[in-house]
């Protein structure tokens, strides 16, 4: 079964059970660079995996980018 979710603003349809890692891993993001919010509170990294993704969730990935000046 699917459950709708939205992701950086799209709307998604995803298997339901995902947590936080296999989300990432099915939409094909490095979890390494990433900061997850899930309804708009951050998830913290260690609560990733226990984490599981329901209907009508918001989740809004962040990728760090490295940068500046030499």
């Amino acid at each position: 079964m699917s459950i709708k979710i939205t992701v950086n603003g799209a709307e998604k349809d995803v298997p339901e059970g995902l947590d936080i890692p296999a989300l990432l891993n099915m939409l094909h993001i490095p979890g390494d660079r990433v900061a997850i919010e899930r309804n708009r509170r951050i998830v913290r990294k260690s609560d990733w995996a226990t984490t599981v993704i329901a209907s009508d969730d918001a989740i809004e990935v962040v990728t760090f980018v490295g940068g500046g000046s030499a």
